[in-house]
């Protein structure tokens, strides 16, 4: 009886040793094997398709899977992010410069003034430039650092590509092989399954998608009415659509403000009727209809879980963040389960 738990023991041991040093092999991998597993899960039905389509010939449908995948997120992404980084970079110099930007904060700063008499807060004392100063070098430096190593950006892609390859194609082998080794029930550790694919579902459709839609409704209304650095607003705005109750006018209102302040009381007023038809309403119609898809979390929770996510995991943790708070849910109801089980017994 001792010699078999001592047994247990050095396995135990011997297995934590393992794993510690599988996470060090695999840690630089470790946000290219997250993506791929929460777009494997996001885009499961255009695999089920390509599986019907093929006749249920798993590599092909998994190449189709993984190639939509790169023609839907990756290359616009792509495009996108140099994009902001072209705009950030030039806000930034006209700032430094003293240019129009210079201009439109100093206008702000006479509005904020203006209503210094109203607030407790002493607001003439807030320094707009520097704000925006501030904010744009950490975008340019977070931006400029990974697109500055392009070797590493193209592994990284690689290596996101071939897993999402590979999840497209022995997903369900793998899953099954964990639920076979976890030491839970079957029943149980089927339910975490489902609950991690809501969750992944309801973050990504559901409040992501919103705000990447508020975010684009944005930037076409700041082009249309001649606001300046459209797409960089436009990606600010689809961060702040994450802010329940507020969301993008944060970044609305301040641009109606310049454009009153510039002498475009026309284009004020329609961007302000632009962004109450079409960037609010997005959220009251649609965000409920796509969350309804998957597991549904406080709003408030999963703006906490993202920007705590960013801070300990980095970008990647804007989706693990809420995932994790999602698992921790799903965690908490199996161990409900088991505990009225075992009060029942």
């Amino acid at each position: 009886m001792n010699n078999s738990k001592t047994e247990l023991y050095f396995l135990l041991i011997l297995l934590a040793g393992i794993f510690v040093l599988a996470f060090y092999i695999f840690k630089p991998f470790l946000y290219a094997l997250t993506l791929a597993i929460v777009f494997a899960t996001v885009f499961e039905p255009v695999h089920k398709k390509a599986l019907i389509i093929t006749r249920d010939r798993s590599a092909i449908a998994a190449l189709l899977a993984t190639v939509s995948v790169l023609i839907v997120v990756i290359v616009p992404l792509t495009l996108l992010g140099t994009q902001i980084l072209q705009e950030a970079s030039g806000f930034y110099a006209s700032l430094t410069a003293g240019g129009g930007a210079t201009e439109f904060s100093r206008g702000v700063s006479d509005v904020l003034q203006s209503l210094a008499k109203y607030s407790p807060v002493p607001i003439e004392a807030l320094d707009v430039d520097e704000h925006l100063k501030q904010g744009l070098s950490w975008l340019l430096q977070n931006l400029g650092s990974l697109f500055a190593n392009v070797a590493k950006a193209i592994a990284g892609i690689f290596i996101f590509l071939i897993a999402l390859y590979y999840l497209f194609k022995d997903g369900h082998k793998l899953k099954r092989a964990v639920v076979v080794l976890s030491p839970l029930k079957d029943t149980y550790d089927e339910t975490i399954f489902s609950k991690l694919a809501l969750a992944i579902n309801s973050v990504v459709r559901g409040n992501l998608a919103v705000a990447i839609i508020q975010g684009i409704l944005t930037a076409v209304g700041f082009t249309i009415f001649g606001v300046p650095n459209a797409v960089l607003w436009g990606s600010v705005a689809a961060i702040t659509a994450l802010i329940p109750g507020i969301g993008t006018a944060l970044v609305i209102f301040p641009a109606i403000i310049f454009l009153f302040i510039s002498g475009e009381a026309l284009s004020a007023f329609g961007l302000l009727l632009w962004g109450v038809m079409a960037v609010g309403l997005i959220d009251n119609f649609l965000g409920p209809k796509l969350a309804s898809r998957g597991m549904r979390l406080h709003p408030f929770l999963i703006l906490l879980s993202i920007f705590g996510g960013i801070g300990f995991f980095g970008p990647i943790g804007f989706l693990l963040g809420p995932i994790i708070l999602s698992l921790l849910f799903a965690l908490l109801e199996i161990y409900s389960l088991i505990s009225k089980a075992k009060e029942g017994a």
